[in-house]
Parts: structure tokens; sequence; C-alpha cells
């Protein structure tokens, strides 16, 4: 099996998996990984097919969708076999999708080859900006957290357990994690990509407050 046949499979795997998600880990969100994958993969001259197929696969292994981290990351692991995708390749997807996530800040030293900080990079780029403020809402929804409580704690110290278990608000999570993602860019493409992103959540974080306020 070729490069593209593995990955129109990959395409209709992802979809099986993830076509019904309302968290914001959607099928359309990987496919936006995998495209800005490519784009930053070309500028900074990693491998194409490598970042493509762990960009479409990253989520499927997610542990807000599955029983465990472990039982997500075998499921991949599986199917990659299956595909008879190459052992070499087949290793540097499953390092990628185990590393690149953010686990309240707490993988921050985890030393990534050249394509896993590009996915990474392109992962974190789709939760922020327009689609990470969508993303933020559609996800606080789904776990039944408000829109904003004012005086809420920003929490700045957390196990990954309370980073992903515990009740918060959309808002706050601006401030435990999509703020900080502009600094924890790998890549110059990545880092270019994210500034003008972070500018515009500052913009709505200040429009979202004179309107909370009645002030506009």
């Amino acid at each position: 099996m070729n490069q593209e046949q593995i990955i129109t499979k990959a395409e209709k795997y992802v979809k099986q998996e993830l076509g019904k998600d309302a968290s914001g880990h959607d099928w359309w969100h990987s496919d936006r990984v995998r495209k800005l994958a490519v784009r930053i993969a070309k500028e900074e001259r990693a491998d194409h097919f490598i970042c493509e197929l762990a960009a479409l696969l990253h989520d499927v292994a997610d542990a807000k969708l599955n029983l465990s981290e472990e039982v997500g990351l075998q499921k991949v692991d599986d199917w990659l076999m299956k595909q008879e995708v190459l052992p070499d390749v087949q290793k540097q997807v499953m390092e990628i999708i185990k590393n690149i996530s953010f686990k309240a800040g707490r993988n921050r030293n985890k030393v990534l080859t050249l394509e896993g900080k590009v996915v990474q990079d392109a992962d974190r780029l789709d939760a922020i900006g327009a689609i990470g403020i969508a993303r933020t809402m559609a996800y606080a929804g789904s776990r039944g957290h408000l829109i904003h409580v004012p005086g809420t704690s920003i929490r700045t110290e957390m196990s990954v357990e309370e980073y992903r278990n515990h009740e918060s608000t959309a808002i706050a999570h601006f401030y435990e994690k999509l703020l900080l993602l502009k600094n924890l860019m790998n890549t110059a493409t990545g880092k270019r990509m994210a500034a003008r992103r972070h500018a515009y959540m500052e913009d709505f974080l200040t429009e979202f407050y004179s309107e909370w306020d009645g002030k506009s």
C-alpha cells in the first residue's frame, strides 16, 4: 500500500471514529490540523507523510475520547499495523501522538522530533484564534461548564486529572491553556502563525468583558 492509499484509509478511519464528536475533537479538527501540519512541514522541511498521518490520527487516541490513554494508543497502533505501515513510520507516528498533548502544561519538556514539533504546532494552532474560541465554547458546553463566572480561580498548577475533569469555565480555559500556547510553539512557521491568532483572542477577550459588563 502506498502513502496516498494509507492517507485515504486514515481519513476514512478518523471520520468513522470522530465524525459524531461534538466537543471540538471531531473529524474537521483532525482535517484542519492535517492541513496545518502539511503546510508547516513544507516550510520546515519535515517529512510530509509522517506529519500528515500523525496529524490525522492524533485525536483517535485522545484520553478524553477513550476509556484511557493506553486504550486509545493501542487502538491507533493496531490500526497502523493492519495497514502494514512500515515499522519505522509506525514508531515515529506513535511517538508523536503520545507526546504532543498539552496535558496541563506537563508535556513542556518532551523532546520531539522535527515531525513531532510540526504536528504539535499544528494541533496548538487549531486551539487558538477564531477556531480555538469556537472549540473552547463547544468543549465547555459538551462538559456542562458555564461560559464565564466572574472571580473564577485560574489554575496554574494542576495534575492532568484535575485539568481534564474538574469543573471550570470556558473563559478560564483561555488563561489556563490558550493564551499560553503562543510561547510554546516549536517552529518558526508555527510561531509566526500563532502570533496573529493570539492577538485575535486578546481582542476577543477585551470585547467579551466589555459586553459582559454592559459597556458595549
